[in-house]
């Protein structure tokens, strides 16, 4: 018997400690010797699981979430009530379950029908994250099988996040007499438990969808997205801006933008009010509601309860794609609130299956609306350069006999047309009220507006980009949705205020990474980073170019100039002894083009906004910021900042004419 299997038992005799009589479900805190004896046994879990497993299998994940749980359970939650207990216990025998299985080289859980607790190991940040699977009764792995991903509420993040999480679909490895009955899977993201979907979250989804996709036979041209309350909202978000990705949207009672939403009159809104111009501007990143004519590509079949206090929210949708020239569905539930109705819900998914059996695999005709190059394709067409971010930017397209004509593009110097996601290659191309030859060769017809006029780019002739482009486009945040490495400098600092700043911010955002996005945050010395890292991972430089090695690396071909005296940022010169930069630029050393660089900073909102409510996870300091350090501050004093400017870059990560102040 393996020695942390022994140290479960040992959890299991301590637990008798825990009083059962007069406190009902009351949470209190684990009697010492049992919190002991559990921190010990996860210590040796994850030990046990690094050591015997291979991390990049599949099967260990599925054995490493109930570890993982644990753990979190245990480093942010003081009080329990006796089902936590339970929990914490369930998660040592999941464990050792499948650890044995494993290591016999089965596999049980993954024949299994029903419900099933699964994870996988994130390209992120190397965190293992748990996603909850319903597999029907009738799945035949030898057809291809319709997926629904189903995102859930609003729930606040706790230690025992994911061990309540994953009890929901944790029903044993065993065969299960009574799968249901439904013609698709379902997948259960825990989307980093409370972020509506949004960064690292918005991540999640679709790092579980290419898990379940590697796993079961799922056609990709019949997924479904769908959600209640907080889940709602991340169907309106992920389905409108990625409306070729889903074959119907199923929201039930979510949010779509942010000020109105927040003028709700509940005890725990936060009422947002006027905002500075690039915050007001960097909401059009994440407002559903500015994305509502997709919906003329992915149809929408939302539901509300009657006396929903959040149904003005469906009533703004729905406005806004009357205003679009489509009307939407709201199924409207008599006399409930914010709970789903049975009924209501039967009638949603019957529509939804009635549009996914009748949703054209490639649409000939499309009209896309984006407003930042980081949701920039729709089928067969892709948005490759704008003219100007956070404005709305709009591409429509019909197929033609024998060519493709192209309404004349709004705020869009660059596009593309995938030819391979066509039934035959076009022979011509209209765009507004030009004619263009295509090229016989090549799998996309690229154009490009120069000096006012289209012209259409080979595919051999292509140099390279330097302007904003997709996955490259900012602004600071956006760092944190791909895979990234934080990089702390181990040389002298220049001036020790900014070296202290540098270091405190590297700190807080390793703890909030770690409480709210549920991982550990990557994190080497400068002198450690390796080629691979520096190919693979977006660059996240603490420090300034005495300190950090990598900082001084880049700087000459950043817009900046930084010495030991001052920083000249943004049109401005400043004393550096008391300010530092933050940003987010493409990296420019040759090997790493298709990656970020960004300084001195994590996350733009803080902790005080992930404590509180989801929609204040928006963007505080755009691309950049001129950050006032105080030299005379105390290392052991909270961090304080102090913001003296920040915004955007231009489409050419310049500083614009009139940079906000």
């Amino acid at each position: 018997m393996p020695r942390f299997f022994r140290l479960w038992l040992v959890v299991l005799v301590v637990g008798t400690a825990w009083p059962t009589t007069g406190i009902g479900q009351s949470p209190q805190p684990l009697p010492e010797a049992q919190r002991q004896a559990f921190e010990k046994s996860a210590a040796e879990l994850n030990t046990e699981l690094e050591r015997r497993l291979d991390r990049q299998s599949t099967t260990w994940a599925d054995a490493a979430i109930f570890a993982k749980g644990l753990s979190w359970a245990l480093r942010y939650d003081r009080e329990f009530t006796p089902a936590d207990v339970a929990l914490l216990e369930k998660a040592i025998r999941r464990v050792y379950e499948r650890h044995v299985a494993v290591v016999k080289e089965t596999s049980p859980w993954s024949d299994r029908r029903g419900k099933i607790a699964l994870g996988y190991v994130s390209k992120l940040d190397g965190s293992v994250q748990p996603y909850g699977l319903i597999v029907p009764k009738q799945y035949d792995p030898k057809t291809p099988i319709r997926l629904d991903v189903v995102l859930h509420g609003s729930t606040r993040p706790v230690g025992m996040s994911e061990l309540r999480f994953m009890t929901r679909f944790d029903e044993g490895d065993g065969e299960n007499p009574s799968p249901p009955d439904q013609p698709f899977i379902e997948l259960h993201p825990l989307g980093r438990v409370e972020n509506c979907y949004r960064w690292a979250g918005e991540t999640d989804v679709f790092e579980g969808i290419a898990d379940v996709c590697r796993r079961f036979n799922i056609d990709k041209d019949r997924m479904v997205l769908r959600g209640m309350s907080m889940g709602a909202s991340g169907t309106w978000h992920l389905g409108l801006k990625h409306p070729d990705r889903f074959a119907a949207l199923g929201p039930y009672c979510g949010y779509v933008d942010t000020h109105r939403f927040s003028e709700t009159p509940l005890p725990n809104f936060v009422k947002i009010g006027s905002l500075p111009e690039h915050q007001e501007l960097g909401l059009h990143m994440l407002d559903s509601v500015d994305y509502a004519a997709n919906a003329g590509v992915v149809p929408a079949i939302a539901c509300m309860g009657e006396k929903d206090i959040f149904f003005q929210a469906h009533v703004i949708m729905g406005e806004a794609m009357q205003r679009e020239g489509l009307t939407m569905t709201n199924l409207i539930s008599p006399g409930t609130g914010h709970v789903i109705d049975p009924v209501t819900h039967a009638e949603q998914m019957r529509r939804i299956a009635e549009h996914v059996s009748a949703a054209p695999r490639r649409p000939r005709e499309l009209r896309f609306v984006t407003w930042t190059l980081k949701y920039n394709r729709c089928h067969w067409l892709e948005v490759l350069q704008l003219d100007r971010h956070y404005a709305r930017a709009e591409l429509s397209a019909k197929l033609v006999e024998g060519g493709v004509i192209v309404e004349e593009p709004r705020n869009i110097t660059r596009f593309a047309i995938n030819v391979a996601g066509l039934t035959e290659r076009p022979r011509r191309l209209r765009i507004g009220s030009e004619e263009y030859v295509v090229p016989d060769k090549g799998d996309r017809i690229e154009s490009v507006r120069v000096a006012g006029r289209w012209r259409i780019i080979n595919n051999n002739d292509q140099a390279v980009i330097t302007a904003k482009r997709p996955g490259l486009q900012g602004p600071i945040d956006d760092a944190f949705t791909t895979p990234f490495l934080c990089v702390r400098g181990t040389g002298k600092p220049w001036n020790a205020a900014v070296q202290g700043y540098a270091d405190a911010s590297l700190r807080r955002f390793t703890d909030e990474w770690h409480h709210y996005f549920r991982g550990e945050l990557p994190v080497k010395d400068d002198v450690a980073v390796t080629d691979e890292d520096v190919r693979t991972r977006n660059l996240i430089l603490f420090g300034d170019p005495g300190s950090n090695s990598w900082i001084a690396q880049v700087m000459p071909n950043l817009p900046l100039i930084w010495s030991k005296d001052t920083l000249k940022f943004g049109g401005q010169v400043y004393a550096a002894a008391e300010h530092l930069p933050a940003l987010i630029a493409p990296n420019p050393l040759p090997e790493a083009r298709d990656r970020y660089i960004v300084l001195n900073s994590g996350h733009t909102f803080r902790e005080a906004e992930l404590a509180k409510v989801n929609y204040l996870l928006f963007p505080r300091w755009g691309d950049w910021a001129v950050l006032q350090v105080d030299p005379s501050r105390p290392a052991s004093e909270p961090l304080q900042e102090k913001v003296l400017r920040a915004g955007y870059f231009d489409e050419q990560w310049r500083f614009p004419v009139r940079a906000t102040p």
